[in-house]
Formats: structure tokens, C-alpha cells, sequence
């Protein structure tokens, strides 16, 4: 991830990494971020099925919102809520195992019913 002209924003472009390791990557991203931080996402195709993996590992923790949706080219932001008691990544990786997690690596407890 690079820092974009908005300090909170990092770009992950899905694009160069391999595709059995896109979900992984993605995930492990998010919850490196901040609460507030943003990770704009781009990629070649519209993400629906991952779309759907993040509301349900993260629910109202991360706010999805598109910027571009095009069939070349798509961009989303994905912002971790500070109101939403995300918690630490590496905490929600022991308690949550790879079924589920936490976004947001600020070292509060993550407020979701696993951990």
C-alpha cells in the first residue's frame, strides 16, 4: 500500500497481485489499517463476492464506498469506523482464528461478539 494525497487514504491495486492470493491480501490490509484510515481499492473487475465476505467478517466496522464502477476499472474506499469498536488486527487473528477477524490495529478490544 501507497499514501495518496489524502494522508489517510492507502492505494491496494488488486490488479498485480495473483488471484488466489487477492481475498488474503485484501483482508490482511484492512486490518492493518487505523481507525479512520481509508484503503482505496482498485481493481479490474467489481468485487461482488468480496463485497459480501467483508460485510460479513467485518459488518459496520469498515464502511465500503464506490469512487469508480466501470467494466475496466473499479475504485473503492474502504474506511475503518472509529464508532464501530474495530480493535487490533493481530488481536483479532488469536481470537477469531482465519474465520473471521477484526479491522483496524489501534490495540482496543474490537467490540464484535469473538473476541
Amino acid at each position: 500500500m501507497t499514501e495518496t494525497t489524502n494522508r489517510n487514504a492507502f492505494v491496494f491495486d488488486a490488479r498485480g497481485i495473483s488471484k488466489r492470493f487477492r481475498h488474503a491480501a485484501i483482508f490482511g490490509a484492512l486490518e492493518s489499517l487505523e481507525h479512520g484510515e481509508t484503503m482505496r481499492f482498485v481493481n479490474d473487475h467489481d468485487p461482488i463476492p468480496l463485497l459480501r465476505q467483508i460485510q460479513t467478517r467485518y459488518g459496520a466496522q469498515v464502511d465500503i464506498q464506490y469512487l469508480e464502477r466501470n467494466p475496466e476499472q473499479v475504485v473503492i474506499d474502504f474506511t475503518v469506523s472509529a464508532g464501530a469498536g474495530a480493535g487490533a488486527g493481530a488481536a483479532a487473528t488469536q481470537s477469531h482464528g482465519d474465520t473471521g477477524g477484526c479491522a483496524g490495529g489501534s490495540g482496543t478490544s474490537c467490540g464484535c461478539s469473538g473476541g
